[in-house]
């Protein structure tokens, strides 16, 4: 099983869309990643994991499951980092693969050492996006295919529907 843990604030300050509306509406910018790694679980089967510092609260951890991708926010005093180093550890077996998503150097060395595999903003972006565009396609592709407007019978059946039309038994 493979399983990406995200460093939710780090994708998006490297991610250009959701940097520049992080300013404007943060929530929105976490609703935006969340959904992408949404489609992303969907797609890929990887179980994701968006771990968020518990940035501007303070208090207890918070988990919730959306679009069955589980966030997390964490503790007063725990960092996003921290968090996935502890997740990386605890998650690690030999059936699983744990890839981590952020751009943080400190934090890619960290997670090397736990046995997990990284993923740069930027790579995770160009995956997401390419995913995006094979899920469009294949969308369109199946809009296109218009059903048969009729249905084809064989010959007896056919026999059958003509001898009820006239009339006959």
């Amino acid at each position: 099983m493979d399983i990406l843990l995200v460093d939710g604030y780090n994708i998006i300050g490297a991610w250009p869309e959701l940097r520049k509306l992080k300013d404007q509406d943060l929530a929105l910018a976490r609703d935006i990643l969340v959904s992408k790694m949404a489609e992303y679980q969907a797609y890929t089967g990887f179980q994701v994991l968006v771990i968020f510092d518990a940035h501007l609260s303070q208090g207890i951890e918070t988990k919730y499951k959306n679009h069955r991708v589980e966030v997390i926010y964490t503790r007063e005093n725990e960092t996003a980092d921290e968090r996935i180093e502890k997740l990386a550890i605890s998650l690690n077996n030999i059936k699983t693969q744990i890839h981590v998503a952020t751009s943080d150097y400190t934090e890619q060395w960290a997670i090397f050492g736990q046995g997990a595999l990284r993923k740069s903003a930027r790579e995770l972006l160009e995956e997401t996006t390419a995913i995006e565009l094979r899920i469009k396609k294949r969308v369109t592709n199946f809009t296109n295919k218009k059903p048969s407007k009729r249905i084809e019978l064989d010959t007896e059946v056919t026999a059958i529907f003509e001898k009820w039309r006239r009339g006959e038994r």
